[in-house]
């Protein structure tokens, strides 16, 4: 035998085969709908009768198979059922002529046949006939079923014919000697008298009865004759048959502990009526259902009908230990013969689906690895495909995932070897796909930001890399693009940087032929392919939102967006990839209110640090808004990246309320803008800073022009002063305006400028400063600044005072000490639809003010009164500016004093 049927299982050795073939030219479509429905009926209950008969069909069986037939019975076809399409009578000689034809290829085994008719009608077709029916066409054929029973009650009358003719006594009959096809030339010459000879032929014999009391239903008898065909057996070391008969006894004994099969077919199989019922309580229970044999009973050609006397010495069903054991003992006799590799590797195919069933995974594997070594004949590239691929399934079974998948995929790769003239690529896609949960891969990127990564990185990424290969040959571009845009997306991080370089260049390639989108792929066999988004090309960081320009934290500010202005949210992204990194077409992805977005572009240097990306877009209605994420075009891949798929962010998406349209207001002013950033408590936001100089005492206009840059009218607007925290004191109001003018160019259309007019006036108080002037003799203090010049000379310095440092304090304007205002406009305005809803607009204006001293009173003095209703108070006055001032007191003249000058 020189074909091995990797689908054995331990129960098939109860089965009659059946081969169902087309005669002629056939659809195949008909063919296998036909075949599905014969195949349908694979167990009978045999009339007035507890037992049960069973069927497997086979649509191909190789004749050769058939010639060990007498070894296991359960290999030879006893029943053949053809199909045919005859649409005339003039064809129906010739069509009679195959079927016969067809018969003869396994005319020596044969119970019975059938020959099934399709499309003839007429004279021929009315005749009533055992062997052949004639059926309309392939829809009206109600009654296939039907024939097909009846066609298994005559295979049954014949096996059990069969069956009690081998076994009845015939005293003084020779029994013949059952051989395996290349034993016979081994026998000629033999003694057929001694007894060495006799008792294998008895041996064997009674072990073909097993089969086929087995094959029969026939469950406690086919035990018996098994533990007595090992006896003989093993008596003459016939060991080749030895192996059958033991491995006829495991099937059996199987048969009766895992009624259910163990083929992993869907559905139990019905357990027969005649499996011991008294004894069903003990089973799984090791040593249990003992029967003894009784020598005596044994005729004098070592065949008795009779089992049900035989009451002795030797075991009858296996306890599911022992069943293995003979499993193993009977596959070490099958490996003596070179000739029985096929019967060794069914043999281990079969131990394996039981030590799963008994979950004995270890000893499973042992089994595995060494039909793996079994040495058959050169065997075909589809043999070869098929062997691997079962191998992988018995792996699976035993749950030994990744050797499972190991060898699916060396079957994989089997399929498109070179020696095949027409490789199979979609067979080769298919098989790699089946390999993919064995080493710990999904199809699926989400699955692969769930934690750390799971499996060999090394591994996972050939097999996707064999994935686009395959795709790529079997002319599926989108495929190819999927597979490998999912290659570099899972595996960015195990990939050397000129595997990057590779990949990507690759990845270009197939897109400028077949783009890559979000849309999902759907395999021919039901198998979807979901999108792949280029989440870590770039890698997003973090989120924030913008409104025109304020800065909001993404998820913890609460904010609005107002229609029709343009919005920003900014991402930090950085590129991991060791060469720049251009992506396109990068904009918002919403929902709930019409946006529109408004797409950017950027390149990222290699390996670049966090860099800031702004995607801007505008509101069209009012509502409620969801950011869901963004979308990016990346090596010509299309990737729609959601916000709950982003590693650095703990969100699924921001919704923000749009509010009615607001005009918008952008102010300029007469005043530069300030270096100087202010830093409210409040937390406000600042858009513009300016600053001034002036001297203490000096009041300057700041004039303000509002321009309304939106598409709505301003009709209201509130201002507001706030002076941020100092410890001057003031005197007088700091800021102070009037409203009304500017009001009253309101309402301020798109486009127009307002006017808004400031007064800045500035009164500090600068004595009580660290280095003041000490007092004078008679006891009054001066205060002021020290000064480094002559006019410093002219007060008395007291004994006591400190010393005084000039070349620190070289220039008039050096003791001068800038003191500093800070003070905030803040702008609340409104118009529009959205003035009639009740929102309104903040813009705030900074002011950064550094006041200068003026004037110093360096020295005071009184002069003695002449009079009890008045005195004379003398002050030395000093300019520390850098202008000319004139000074004016009340009745005196006026004073100029120039720059650095001091008077009396």
């Amino acid at each position: 035998m020189s074909v091995p049927d990797y689908m054995q299982c331990a129960e098939d050795h109860q089965t009659l085969l059946v081969v169902v073939q087309p005669v002629g030219i056939v659809p195949e479509e008909n063919f296998f709908q036909i075949y599905k429905r014969i195949s349908s009926v694979n167990q009978i209950n045999v009339r007035d009768s507890q037992r049960v008969l069973y069927i497997r069909y086979r649509h191909h069986y190789p004749p050769e198979n058939n010639e060990w037939g007498d070894f296991q019975t359960h290999r030879k076809v006893v029943g053949l059922i053809t199909i045919t399409d005859c649409c005339s009578a003039m064809d129906w000689p010739q069509t009679f002529e195959k079927f016969h034809l067809q018969k003869e290829i396994y005319g020596s085994t044969l119970y019975d046949s059938r020959l099934f008719v399709f499309g003839l009608q007429g004279e021929i077709a009315e005749q009533s006939r055992t062997d052949v029916a004639f059926y309309p066409s392939y829809d009206d054929c109600e009654t296939v079923e039907k024939r097909i029973e009846d066609f298994i009650e005559s295979l049954f009358i014949v096996l059990e014919s069969k069956r009690l003719d081998r076994a009845t006594d015939k005293s003084g009959d020779k029994i013949p000697l059952l051989c395996v096809p290349f034993e016979k030339k081994d026998f000629v010459g033999l003694d057929t008298d001694s007894r060495h000879y006799k008792k294998r032929c008895q041996g064997r014999m009674r072990k073909h009865v097993g089969d086929l009391c087995l094959q029969a239903g026939m469950l406690q008898d086919s035990l018996v004759h098994y533990h007595m065909a090992v006896e003989l057996l093993r008596s003459v070391n016939d060991f080749l048959w030895l192996g059958a008969a033991l491995e006829g006894l495991c099937s059996a004994s199987v048969i009766y502990h895992y009624p259910g099969g163990t083929g992993g077919k869907a559905g139990a199989r019905r357990a027969q009526g005649s499996s011991l019922p008294s004894e069903a309580g003990n089973r799984h229970r090791p040593g249990a259902q003992e029967v003894l044999i009784d020598p005596g009973a044994l005729t004098s050609n070592g065949i008795n009908a009779d089992t049900s006397a035989e009451i002795g010495r030797a075991k009858n069903c296996l306890s599911p230990e022992d069943i293995i054991d003979k499993y193993k003992e009977a596959i070490s006799y099958y490996s003596k013969y070179k000739n029985a590799g096929v019967i060794e590797l069914e043999a281990c195919v079969k131990a394996v689906r039981v030590l799963a069933i008994q979950k004995r995974s270890m000893e499973a594997s042992e089994l595995l690895q060494g039909a793996v070594y079994i040495n058959l004949r050169q065997l075909s590239e589809e043999e070869k495909i098929q062997r691997y691929s079962i191998l992988s399934e018995l792996y699976e079974r035993i749950g030994f995932h990744r050797k499972s998948a190991f060898f699916k995929r060396i079957a994989a790769m089997q399929c498109v070897a070179p020696s095949i003239p027409e490789p199979g690529w979609r067979a080769c896609y298919k098989l790699l796909l089946e390999t993919l949960p064995g080493y710990s891969l999904s199809l699926d990127p989400k699955d692969f930001s769930k934690g750390t990564h799971r499996g060999w990185a090394a591994v996972q990424m050939r097999l996707l890399h064999e994935l686009v290969y395959a795709s790529r040959r079997m002319g599926n571009p989108a495929l190819s693009v999927r597979h490998l845009s999912f290659l570099l997306q899972t595996m960015l991080d195990f990939l050397s940087d000129q595997e990057k370089k590779d990949v990507t260049q690759s990845l270009e390639n197939y897109t400028s032929k077949c783009p890559g989108t979000m849309e999902l792929i759907t395999l021919p066999d039901g198998l979807k392919l979901p999108p792949v988004p280029f989440t870590k090309l770039p890698i997003q960081w973090q989120a924030t939102t913008m409104i025109r320009v304020f800065l909001f934290e993404l998820f913890f500010i609460d904010f609005q967006w107002v229609q029709g202005d343009v919005c920003e949210v900014q991402l930090m992204v950085y590129n991991p990839m060791p060469f720049e990194l251009r992506v396109e077409n990068m904009g918002l992805l919403t929902a709930g209110v019409e946006f529109e977005s408004l797409p950017a572009a950027l390149s990222l240097p290699a390996e670049s640090g966090l860099y800031p990306v702004t995607l801007v877009g505008v509101p069209q209605t009012t509502g409620q808004i969801t950011i869901n994420g963004y979308h990016t075009s990346v090596f010509g891949v299309f990737s729609d990246c959601l916000l709950d798929n982003l590693p650095g962010l703990k969100t699924n998406g921001c919704t923000v309320e749009v509010i009615p349209a607001l005009p918008r207001l952008q102010i300029s002013t007469s005043l530069p803008r300030s270096a100087h950033t202010l830093q409210p408590s409040s937390g406000d936001e600042i858009s513009t800073n300016v600053s001034v100089q002036l001297y203490n005492g000096e009041t300057q206009q700041l004039v303000i022009k509002l321009e309304n840059i939106g598409t709505e009218p301003l009709e209201k607007l509130e201002v507001t002063a706030k002076t941020l925290s100092t410890k001057e004191k003031l005197y007088g109001d700091f800021l102070s305006w009037k409203l009304e003018d500017t009001l009253a160019q309101f309402p301020l259309k798109p486009g127009n400028i307002a006017t808004f007019i400031v007064n800045i006036k500035v009164k500090l108080d600068f004595s009580c400063q660290e280095n003041l002037l000490q007092d004078l003799d008679d006891g009054i203090s001066v205060s002021g600044l020290p000064l480094s010049s002559p006019f410093r000379q002219i007060g008395k310095p007291r004994v006591e005072s400190k010393p005084i440092n000039p070349p620190e304090s070289g220039k008039a304007g050096d003791f001068s000490h800038v003191k500093t205002l800070e003070a905030i406009l803040n702008f609340k305005y409104s118009g529009g639809p959205g003035h009639v809803e009740g929102y309104y607009r903040d813009l705030s204006l900074g002011l950064h003010v550094e006041v200068e001293p003026s004037v110093f009173f360096t020295r005071v003095s009184t002069l003695p009164a002449t009079s009890t209703r008045q005195c004379h108070l003398l002050l030395d006055v000093f300019n520390s500016t850098e202008h000319e001032l004139t000074i004016s007191a009340r009745n005196n003249e006026d004073l100029v004093l120039h720059a650095g000058e001091c008077q009396r």
